[in-house]
């Protein structure tokens, strides 16, 4: 398969995106593989029977929409291209991925809001991705930027608004939810009753990549420092207590 197939399921260059975080007041967690090895926005129990060695079959008994597409936690398909591994997914496989990839990035990731709770009061998370232009007839057709809150599950009010006020900085169309809801990570980590908030943010790839795939230096910049600005505006949160709950003691 070729690279670039390969390619359509990073997100792409989100780390240069990022690349101004930390001096803006952010912890960056970042995972360091090939999302095609293993994807840590979907959960352990996210595979098709038919996509895994028959001996793991039963423990995948109700997959989703997009783990019958091959989009599990190991992803094993891409539509018009065909299968990514020569065979199914075993046991051992599963297993490497989930112990060396996928458990010690959510450990990182707890470890990291846990400490930003303990410091602050509560901790927020911003879960950068990308993604293809949202295609006709999709809900969300025409938005560049998709905020994920999980429909208000994952943060409160006042940091989602935020997020949207910045989003709309860029003069792109934004929708919430619509078509991504947020995946495995906010879902996991994003919880608002404990003073732990998650928001997902999708931005269209063509906003900063060229045909080619590679980073428009020009506009890459302007997301970078648009993202950063996005931290600035959450750790301000810091010093205004009426926008979070804190965490109960």
């Amino acid at each position: 398969m070729a690279r670039a197939d390969l390619e359509r399921l990073e997100d792409g260059w989100c780390d240069l995106i990022a690349a101004g975080a930390d001096k803006a007041g952010a912890t960056v967690v970042a995972a360091l593989w090939a999302r095609a090895v293993a994807d840590c926005n979907r959960g352990e129990g996210q595979m098709a029977p038919g996509e895994v060695a028959p001996a793991l079959r039963s423990q995948f008994s109700a997959p989703g929409r997009k783990e019958r597409a091959g989009l599990g936690v190991v992803p094993t398909r891409l539509a018009d291209c065909g299968p990514l591994w020569k065979r199914p997914i075993d046991r051992a496989a599963l297993h490497w991925r989930l112990e060396s990839l996928h458990r010690p990035y959510h450990t990182a990731l707890a470890e990291e809001l846990a400490a930003a709770r303990e410091g602050f009061g509560y901790a927020i998370l911003i879960d950068l991705h990308s993604m293809p232009p949202i295609p006709p007839g999709q809900k969300g057709h025409g938005a560049r930027v998709v905020i994920g809150d999980r429909f208000g599950t994952t943060a409160g009010d006042g940091l989602v608004e935020m997020v949207a006020e910045a989003a709309a900085r860029l003069g792109e169309p934004i929708s919430r939810n619509q078509p991504y809801a947020g995946g495995h990570i906010v879902r996991t980590h994003g919880k608002p009753a404990d003073a732990v908030h998650a928001v997902q943010i999708e931005i269209d790839r063509t906003l900063y990549l060229n045909p080619d795939r590679s980073p428009d230096v020009e506009r890459l910049a302007r997301l970078s420092g648009w993202f950063a600005d996005l931290i600035a505006d959450a750790v301000a949160f810091r010093d205004r207590p009426e926008t979070l709950p804190l965490a109960a003691e």
